[in-house]
């Protein structure tokens, strides 16, 4: 890649790297894993559905991956901060991000492990390490007041943001508006279905299931669509991409599998700290035909969060922001 081909330059913090680089030439077969590093892409990446520059800041262990767009010389564009879950990355908010970013500055990190972000032997997997590593992004790039958006496991793993620092002494609130994409902040001890899934999902078979045959990519995704057509084999390679060695599979999508079950107590926290969300206005979209995540978890939001605004989506599944992502955003543009 030649000097007028691609940018790298050093930011005014000296652990923030950026790329900018052109899409991958027609016919280029994508390569496996994610290779990126801050003077070019990986080949797999399709750069037209992704056209954003790349950013990465060290949060030790490892650098996390993010994009930062929308943002100007000012300052005053009011800041959006997109949580992705499992088995994704910051490319689900795709479109949020091509449509808001000419109103709002747009953030969107990968966890460690997911998307373009490092990927340690010895790091620590789990919700509650993911929660703690985005709070030093957070606070590292100076994040003070923001519109949260949280979907999947980025419920668990960003609505800490919003339940502790609301409660901080003499602390600004820094979440200032929240959305929910299809998530949750509870634990399913009372949740037969849910207990049932997450024992196996932690279990000997979950472990093969997923160290093996991919199965959160190759069988969960597709399944929690509401229309399976949706995805497309050019974007279900966006993700397939980021995971093909076993041991990958097994350190980072496995562990969140046995957090369903093993991190109960770390969303018992959150559902004992949810009146706090009472002072945070909240917009919750919902693809009723999640198979993960059914109606009846919807209902759970309901009681605890009266005050939220509430869009259902009939015909979206689990990602109803890649499903249905004009509707997503005639919500969330109604609503902001």
């Amino acid at each position: 890649m030649t000097k007028t081909m691609a940018k790298t330059m050093q930011s005014a913090s000296s652990n923030v790297v950026t790329w900018q680089a052109p899409s991958p030439s027609a016919g280029q077969a994508p390569s496996a894993g994610p290779a990126a590093s801050p003077s070019a892409p990986p080949a797999w990446l399709d750069r037209q559905a992704y056209p954003f520059a790349s950013r990465w800041l060290d949060v030790g262990p490892g650098r996390l991956h993010y994009v930062d767009e929308g943002g100007d010389d000012t300052g005053s564009k009011p800041v959006i901060l997109f949580v992705h879950g499992t088995p994704t990355w910051s490319f689900e908010f795709r479109h949020l991000i091509t449509a808001l970013c000419a109103t709002h500055r747009c953030v969107a990190v990968d966890h460690l492990g997911f998307g373009l972000s490092d990927r340690p032997a010895d790091a620590d997997y789990g919700p509650v390490a993911h929660a703690d590593r985005l709070r030093r992004f957070v606070d590292t790039l100076g994040l003070t007041s923001f519109t949260l958006v949280v979907h999947d496991f980025g419920g668990p793993i960003g609505l800490p943001l919003a339940l502790d620092d609301s409660q901080r002494a003499g602390a600004r609130v820094r979440v200032q508006r929240l959305v929910v994409l299809n998530s949750w902040m509870w634990s399913f001890t009372d949740d037969p279905e849910m207990t049932k899934r997450a024992r196996m999902a932690a279990g000997g078979l979950g472990k093969f299931l997923y160290r093996g045959m991919n199965a959160s990519l190759k069988l969960i995704m597709p399944s929690a669509y509401g229309d399976k057509r949706k995805l497309t084999k050019s974007i279900h390679q966006q993700y397939l991409a980021v995971f093909p060695d076993a041991d990958g599979r097994e350190r980072i999508l496995f562990a969140l599998a046995r957090a369903l079950s093993g991190a109960a107590a770390h969303y018992d926290d959150l559902w004992n700290k949810r009146d706090r969300l009472a002072k945070i206005p909240m917009l919750i979209v919902w693809g009723m035909k999640d198979s993960a995540f059914r109606p009846h978890q919807l209902d759970k939001w309901r009681a605890a969060t009266p005050h939220a605004r509430v869009v259902e989506l009939p015909n979206a599944g689990h990602w109803p922001h890649e499903e249905d992502p004009d509707a997503v955003l005639n919500a969330i543009r109604a609503w902001l």
